[in-house]
């Protein structure tokens, strides 16, 4: 096709029976108040989606409209179209056809950026229309900052020459700092990261290389390889960002500091550690804008969502969140009590570190340098009238005998202990020295967590269960096995390749019922045990994750790996 017709977007919607006069007339009334773009009007007033402006508009360009969510980019043809521009512009190429691109659009009707995307691609250009939040999320996902980062890396590589230390203290003291290649190149790897949606960032020195790599849905991707002599440029400055000690080569130390991102404050968790090649440095990234998750969002099933909250409520009582590092229990500790920080209620927390600001909360950092450990500072918090108290995690007995009197006398308390399962926390706190009358008098509730990466939907295909995985199935589904669609990702631009797209939590409840309390307090750990499944009968993470399978959500290869980790 060649140059669009302009249009007029509101009377296409009303030609189209989308929109009504008096929708469009106060529609152009905000307009006129607000200068806000019209199409964006519509949407937010709720007279219209933007897939149904992006459709009226191709019906009426007689072009494709394209959904992007489901549309497998290639990263070698997109690029055909520098960033900056595809921003401007708000379009992305689709496809190469040789004499053609295949351009997607989220407004066909500006003239003069058509104009200037046929005079900067060279060719003439087939249109389709795309809504503009895919299009934004396409131009994050598929421009990597992989071969920028690539040629930081050499040009600090060749700043340094053979020089394998960098004194930035005087380099701070410098002016122009922030057009230094370390600190540019640190600026676009947090871009990229961001981008990528990686919870962490691996900066690893080896013999020969320097490795950097993403955790992205809980699994280690490799970002780039650099050269080795960087390293200790990469590390001294990371540090001199955390207020670290900059002179100290031979211990770990542990900081943190904050960095904007395209308009986003992101708080990074920053822990050095020195290897045989050098300091490897591991970065937690904490994005302050993305906002916490409430209960209803966090993937637990109604049933054990309802529990929990009955429980919450109650004026005193524990409720511990188990699982391994990353497994999620921090989000949860934070959206249960997201729900319970109102003016009414007093809330404190000990925390190590402190992740997510709340306002309203009173946070509170340890510090076992000046001996600020977690019972110091729970029974000072205790002393300030509280309702609700998190502690960050039970890891000793003073800790646990101070956080089970709490909730003996008055106080609601959430924490967290790392067990593989919920029936083992209660045993864990008798190792722990806890007395066997606090265990049965003090806990409510305890929810045994994982998370469990998500198919992706834009590749998702169906998948023929291999015997084992049937088998596996077959325990928890019974004869329904062979009644449900199994899917698996084949791998696409939407995913990076991997079939997955994000992360949903697995979880497990056990209640401290009156059964459960009894068997509590005897001394036969596995009464105790068999009581204690007895009651979790249909909520247990393999029966979770088993479901989860069924309806398409994750596959069997995953919903094992989390059964195999709970069975360790």
């Amino acid at each position: 096709m060649g140059r669009p017709e302009k249009v007029r977007l509101g009377e296409i919607l009303v030609q189209q029976k989308l929109l009504t006069e008096e929708q469009l007339k106060s529609a152009l009334e905000e307009q006129k108040k607000s200068g806000r773009r019209l199409g964006r009007v519509f949407i937010e007033k709720g007279f219209v989606t933007e897939e149904l402006i992006s459709e009226a508009l191709a019906r009426q360009l007689n072009v494709p409209y394209i959904s992007l969510k489901h549309y497998n980019v290639k990263r070698e043809v997109i690029t055909k179209l520098p960033e900056t521009l595809a921003r401007r512009f708000r379009a992305v190429v689709l496809e190469d056809a040789g004499a053609t691109y295949k351009v997607g659009m989220a407004d066909p009707t500006d003239l003069q950026a058509y104009d200037e995307l046929a005079r900067v691609l060279k060719r003439d250009i087939e249109l389709a229309v795309v809504t503009e939040t895919e299009l934004l999320k396409t131009i994050d996902r598929s421009y990597r900052r992989t071969e920028q980062i690539v040629g930081l890396a050499q040009e600090l590589g060749t700043e340094l020459g053979e020089v394998t230390a960098v004194d930035f203290g005087a380099l701070a003291l410098t002016p122009g700092l922030e057009e230094a290649p370390v600190v540019k190149l640190l600026q676009t790897m947090f871009e990229d990261a961001i981008q990528q949606r990686a919870s962490d960032i691996h900066i690893e020195p080896q013999e020969r290389k320097l490795q950097i790599r993403f955790r992205i849905d809980g699994v280690l991707h490799l970002q780039t390889e650099a050269d080795a002599k960087i390293a200790t440029a990469l590390a001294l400055r990371l540090k001199l960002m955390s207020g670290l000690d900059i002179s100290e080569k031979r211990l770990p130390q542990d900081g943190r500091f904050g960095v904007k991102v395209r308009n986003t404050q992101i708080d990074v968790r920053l822990s050095t550690m020195p290897t045989q090649y050098g300091e490897s440095a591991v970065m937690r990234l904490l994005n302050q804008a993305s906002g916490m998750l409430g209960l209803e969002n966090i993937g637990m099933q109604p049933g054990m969502l309802e529990r929990l909250r009955v429980v919450s409520h109650r004026p005193s009582g524990m409720i511990l969140v188990t699982g391994p590092t990353g497994s999620g229990k921090t989000t949860t500790l934070y959206a249960a009590l997201s729900e319970l920080n109102t003016t009414e209620r007093k809330v404190i927390t000990v925390e190590d570190p402190v992740e997510y600001r709340l306002p309203g909360i009173n946070q509170v950092q340890v510090n076992e340098k000046i001996e600020l450990g977690f019972a110091r500072v729970l029974r000072s918090g205790l002393r300030q009238d509280p309702d609700v108290i998190l502690v960050g995690e039970m890891r000793d007995q003073a800790t646990v005998e101070t956080g089970m009197r709490a909730a003996m006398t008055g106080h609601v308390v959430f924490s967290t202990l790392h067990t593989n399962d919920a029936v083992s926390a209660p045993v864990r706190l008798l190792d722990m020295g806890a007395p066997r009358y606090m265990v049965a008098l003090s806990l409510q509730l305890v929810i045994a967590q994982r998370l469990v990466r998500v198919v992706c939907e834009s590749c998702a295909a169906d998948h023929p269960l291999l015997p084992n995985e049937h088998e596996w199935l077959r325990f928890e589904l019974r004869d329904a096995v062979d009644q449900h669609r199994y899917v698996r990702g084949k791998g696409c631009s939407q995913c990076n390749g991997t079939g997955y797209l994000g992360r949903t939590g697995v979880y497990e409840m056990l209640e401290m019922t009156n059964p459960v309390v009894e068997a509590a307090n005897q001394e036969d750990i596995q009464l105790f045990l068999r009581v204690a499944r007895e009651q979790m009968a249909g909520n247990t993470l393999r029966r979770h994750v088993s479901q989860l399978v069924a309806a398409g959500r994750t596959t069997v290869e995953e919903a094992m790996r989390i059964s195999h980790q709970a069975d360790d």
